[in-house]
Formats: C-alpha cells, sequence, structure tokens
C-alpha cells in the first residue's frame, strides 16, 4: 500500500492504496463519488471521464498513485463559466436520455470549450469521439457544445 495525498475537486485528501488502484474506484467506492461511471473497464466508453489539471482522462484505467501534485475533477465538483454553460445546454437542448454517459461528456465537453473557444463540428466529433452513447444523442451533445460556445462568446462580447 501506497501513502498518497490526492486534490479532488480542489480538497487535499490523505489514502492508503496499492499502486495500481484505478482512480475510478477510489472516487466511487471510498469517495462515494458516483457520478464518475463505470463502463467499460478499459478506457474505451468515456463513462468513466474525470479532469486532470483539466485534460479529459478515463479515471477506471489511470492508476490513482500516479496523480499525486494534480488537481483531479470530477463532475460533482466541475464548475465555472465554462461547466456550467455546458450544463446549462445539456439541459436546454435535453441532451439526455438514459443519462449514464453525460458526465463523461460534459466532463470532456467542457475541457474542449476550455481550451477552444468555437470548435467545429470536427473539433467536436474528434474531442468527444471516445465517449460512447448507447442512446445515440451525438446531434444533440453536439449542438450543445456549440450552444454553450456561443452561451459563452455572449458573456465575454464587450
Amino acid at each position: 500500500m501506497d501513502k498518497i495525498t490526492l486534490d479532488i475537486n480542489g480538497r487535499e485528501q490523505a489514502f492508503e492504496l496499492e499502486p495500481d488502484q484505478p482512480l475510478l474506484w477510489l472516487l466511487r467506492d471510498e469517495l462515494e463519488l458516483t457520478g464518475t461511471k463505470f463502463g467499460c473497464g478499459k478506457g474505451l466508453c468515456g463513462a468513466c471521464t474525470v479532469q486532470v489539471n483539466g485534460q479529459p482522462t478515463r479515471a477506471c484505467v489511470t492508476p490513482a498513485a500516479a496523480l499525486a501534485g494534480r488537481q483531479i475533477t470530477t463532475i460533482e465538483g466541475a464548475q465555472g463559466r465554462v461547466v456550467e454553460a455546458v450544463k446549462a445546454a445539456w439541459l436546454h437542448l435535453d441532451v439526455a436520455q438514459c443519462g449514464y454517459c453525460q458526465p463523461g461528456q460534459i466532463m470532456a465537453a467542457s475541457a474542449l470549450l476550455a481550451q477552444v473557444a468555437r470548435p467545429s463540428d470536427e473539433e467536436i466529433d474528434q474531442a468527444l469521439s471516445a465517449n460512447l452513447c448507447r442512446c445515440g444523442t451525438y446531434p444533440r451533445i453536439r449542438a450543445a457544445v456549440h450552444c454553450a460556445a456561443n452561451s459563452l462568446a455572449i458573456q465575454t462580447a464587450p
């Protein structure tokens, strides 16, 4: 067991972990942050997407012990004007059907918009292509990212 301190949602916490314990199980089982979902367990579906230093990261395949000194943000801790714009767009356009993939989709979309103010369809598709949606709401997801980008542009217009 390794002793490690992690910054999760802006709060530093100490843990004793196996070196290869995936971040997903630390979040879900030990911290009860269940917004981060288990999907495939292989980093392929995106249901477990969190942000590490602002970058989308698959929690199911990322060892928690490798994240010391980095900022880990889950859907529960996601905040700020970008993520709020994304969440508002998701609601406005009624993106979710079953909702299982939505936390991962929102984390990936907000990471994209934090880096690219006005992403093209191709940039959105590339940034979210590894986030699977069994309900097939991809057109609404793309529209919501554009809606959030427009909202953010209006907020920052002089």
